[in-house]
């Protein structure tokens, strides 16, 4: 297999949550800032709790937040 196919818009939808930084995403959602870099560059898919926790955050369905497909970059 290839590259993650799940990719996600987090890191655009924290700038647009008046530029909320890594840290306090991840506090909000409870993991590691390191889980959300992880996150935002692909490297990692959430389980299914942590991305609802992280779509709960943003107040957005999680398919407005996640993607699948091979267009990872959108």
């Amino acid at each position: 297999m290839g590259k993650n196919l799940v990719g996600n818009h987090i890191r655009k939808l924290r700038f647009n949550h008046d530029e909320m930084t890594q840290q306090q995403l991840a506090d909000k959602v409870g993991v590691t800032r390191q889980t959300i870099v992880a996150l935002e560059k692909g490297n990692y898919s959430p389980s299914l709790e942590l991305a609802f926790r992280i779509a709960h955050t943003f107040n957005l369905p999680l398919e407005e937040i996640f993607y699948y497909g091979e267009n990872t970059k959108q």
